[in-house]
């Protein structure tokens, strides 16, 4: 495999990230997880990051969506800069910019299928009505237009995670970075997020990075990068996964 390709398009990046290195403390010692990671991503690209357990993806995916900031190194969003925003301006940007898919759902129990998808447009003042609207029109795209006012504990683990991929949806972010969101699924409903998740980018131009262990799901995104040692290595050309 050959280090990753920076730029794919003449446009400029979606999102831009030069040196991004971060470690963590463990037992006093500093353990090193990215180690100088550059990355372009633009609009409209699918892309699909694969390695092995504890390679480093998942903290990868935190870093480039500002849930965590990286110990070196220059990361922005949309022409922005990451670094300087204070946390509120962080909140806020990331919120209206990036949607999220983990692993695990998340959801808010007390809370109903249609009020945890139009959570995220709610929290960034768009009127109730409009939010919810919005968050109908995901949860029928998902399957769920019947269960809009089931509460998490009343729906099934594959329909917990769909309600969590239209709540990433609900603002039509720029990027969407997914965490494993087909790893506790069956197939066909891992096959129906996959068919979302494009239809957005179709839909809306979103760029979507999806990190994954299943080859098929990799193999679906238009670049295919494998994280090792720290670093992001491009394994579309070779057909390589894991």
């Amino acid at each position: 495999m050959n280090p990753v390709t920076l730029t794919t398009s003449t446009d400029s990046p979606l999102l831009r990230a030069r040196g991004l290195r971060k470690g963590f403390e463990l037992e006093g010692q500093k353990i090193a997880v990215l180690r100088g990671v550059d990355l372009d991503i633009h609009r409209g690209e699918t892309i699909s990051i694969m390695g092995r357990s504890g390679a480093g993806k998942s903290t990868l995916l935190h870093v480039l969506g500002t849930l965590d900031l990286p110990d070196e190194g220059e990361l922005s969003i949309a022409g922005r800069a990451i670094r300087g925003m204070s946390d509120a301006e962080l909140s806020s940007f990331r919120g209206r910019s990036v949607g999220f898919v983990f692993q695990f759902h998340h959801l808010l129990p007390e809370f109903s299928t249609l009020e945890n998808a139009a959570m995220p447009a709610l929290l960034a003042g768009t009127p109730r009505h409009q939010a919810y609207e919005q968050a109908s029109y995901y949860l029928e795209r998902v399957g769920l237009a019947e269960r809009l006012r089931h509460r998490p504990g009343e729906l099934s683990g594959g329909e917990q995670q769909r309600v969590a991929l239209a709540r990433a949806l609900v603002m039509r972010p720029g990027l969407v970075l997914a965490d494993e969101p087909t790893g506790n699924l069956d197939e066909a409903t891992g096959a129906q997020i996959l068919e979302v998740l494009l239809g957005l980018r179709e839909e809306t131009g979103s760029a979507v990075v999806v990190v994954t262990h299943h080859e098929s799901l990799a193999q679906a995104m238009e670049r295919r990068l494998v994280m090792h040692d720290g670093l992001l290595l491009d394994a579309t050309a070779a057909g390589e996964g894991a």
